[in-house]
């Protein structure tokens, strides 16, 4: 009887293995702060749509009031229809719309990149007790050097960021303040976060990294989609903003960069909501997989 009982069970495993019984278990999952990570979302994209629609509206602060939007005329082409009141401060001076816009996302995204950071070092670490510790002490060590390459990394990315403009059709004589100050926010919005949290790619332990996230588009864990979502969907919400610009409609809005600008920002709020939702999908279908798996265990044993 024990050994026909012990051939019962390893039919039962094989055949699960081999798909009539339990599907393919996943591996356990690393560390997934589910609720905190809806909560950062929640809070970031609604401060980065916030500081697109209202921060260009500020004009309290004395010490930027180099800011504050100032009217050009040569914008002002469609006086039979005029737009609503409330994009006046936005359209009126697409400088100082992208300045302000600018000085928010770098708050933002270097609050961000923190998180995202701190939360990619709790996946790596698989050790308990002292070891743990020690290996927090030895990447804590190493944030300002990390936060100092982010920002050089955006910077030489905002200088290609700049020329790819201009390849793509940007103008190349005028208009030069308002394409800087685009391809920053980009630099901002899709290179910041990966450099802060990966390092820099000009660093060739980084590199690979790099090359498989943004070159194969391979995002393997919830961190990896965090970071990828956002950076692709703030560069194509760029590319697609550009369209109104080419209609006739003859609207200040349309004034560059204003709707690549925007788009940009549609984009990586979008594909941020997008990447919480997938890691979350995943993560519940995963564990209704470990627990039939472990129910269907637990079956075997009592058979």
């Amino acid at each position: 009887m024990a050994k026909k009982s012990k051939a019962r069970k390893a039919a039962v495993q094989e055949n699960g293995a081999q798909g009539n019984g339990v599907p393919d278990v996943p591996p356990p999952p690393g560390f997934f702060p589910f609720a905190r990570y809806a909560s950062v979302v929640g809070v970031h994209t609604t401060l980065l749509a916030f500081s697109a629609l209202f921060l260009p509206r500020s004009t309290e602060f004395e010490a930027l009031s180099f800011l504050r939007p100032v009217v050009d005329s040569m914008q002002l082409t469609s006086r039979d229809r005029p737009q609503h009141p409330f994009l006046d401060a936005l359209t009126g001076s697409p400088v100082a719309t992208l300045a302000w816009l600018c000085v928010g996302a770098a708050v933002l995204q270097s609050w961000w990149a923190g998180w995202v950071r701190a939360w990619a070092i709790d996946f790596a670490l698989h050790g308990a007790g002292i070891e743990r510790k020690l290996d927090m002490a030895r990447a804590d060590a190493r944030k300002f050097v990390n936060l100092r390459d982010a920002w050089l990394t955006t910077a030489a990315f905002s200088v290609f960021f700049h020329v790819l403009l201009i390849l793509f059709g940007a103008p190349l004589a005028s208009h030069i303040g308002q394409t800087a100050l685009l391809a920053l926010l980009l630099s901002l919005l899709a290179v910041f976060p990966s450099a802060y949290t990966l390092g820099s790619p000009f660093v060739p332990a980084s590199r690979t990294a790099w090359d498989r996230l943004f070159a194969e588009f391979s995002a393997r864990t919830p961190i990896e989609r965090a970071l990828l979502y956002p950076a692709a969907g703030a560069l194509a919400g760029a590319w697609l903003g550009v369209i109104p610009i080419a209609l006739d409609w003859d609207r200040p809005w349309q004034a560059w960069p204003l709707p690549p600008t925007l788009g940009a920002v549609l984009g990586h709020i979008l594909t941020s909501i997008a990447a919480l939702t997938t890691s979350a999908v995943r993560f519940f279908a995963d564990e209704h997989l470990r627990a039939t798996a472990r129910a269907h265990d637990a079956k075997i044993k009592t058979s």
